[in-house]
């Protein structure tokens, strides 16, 4: 898979995770909404987006101290937003234990306390991971933070569509593949 050209949908995701995919730190989402699905198979709505990101439901105890020195508590969401990352989603994965996250530690930036927090949130519903390749966009994009981007939800479309053109990936195909595969193995040994 690669970028389209121009992107017009975002995913609304914590600032600091956002950067942590940004940099390379972390390649996996966690989500409960957003999916449906189709022929015996759960799919994402968009596997191609902008990250949107947000700060006011972050909170600093759900984050590991190395990244706590990038977290800006706000009251509100700023007045502008800018959008210098897209990504695509590679796999789908339906969690079925903890422990499952557990043995991937080193590849997210959240404190047990924010996985407990997903597991136990609808726990009717499933809780999955993505895994997601992340790309530098070749210019930020600065968007007002306009009331139709507000409030608890995961997709946004964007007022105006993204030029995706030149995007490059934030961490070199060889050890994304390496990073992927040892993701899907360790949740695959992990007891269910």
């Amino acid at each position: 898979m690669s970028l389209p050209d121009q992107l017009n949908v975002a995913l609304k995701e914590w600032h600091i995770v956002t950067g942590a995919l940004a940099n390379g730190r972390q390649m996996i989402l966690l989500r409960k909404g957003g999916i449906y699905e189709s022929s015996g198979e759960f799919e994402l709505e968009h596997r191609r987006f902008i990250l949107f990101p947000t700060f006011v439901h972050q909170k600093l105890e759900m984050l590991k101290p190395e990244v706590r020195g990038d977290f800006q508590p706000r009251a509100a969401e700023p007045e502008t937003i800018t959008l210098e990352v897209a990504a695509e989603v590679t796999d789908i994965i339906q969690l079925a234990s903890r422990d499952q996250l557990r043995d991937l530690d080193a590849e997210h930036v959240w404190t047990p306390p924010l996985i407990e927090m997903r597991f136990a949130y609808r726990p009717e519903n499933p809780l999955y991971l993505l895994i997601a390749r992340a790309y530098r966009l070749s210019s930020a994009v600065t968007v007002r933070n306009t009331p139709a981007y507000a409030g608890c939800k995961s997709w946004v479309p964007l007022e105006e569509a993204i030029d995706a053109r030149g995007a490059t990936p934030v961490i070199a195909d060889d050890r994304f593949e390496q990073r992927r595969r040892h993701i899907r193995e360790t949740i695959a040994a992990a007891p269910a």
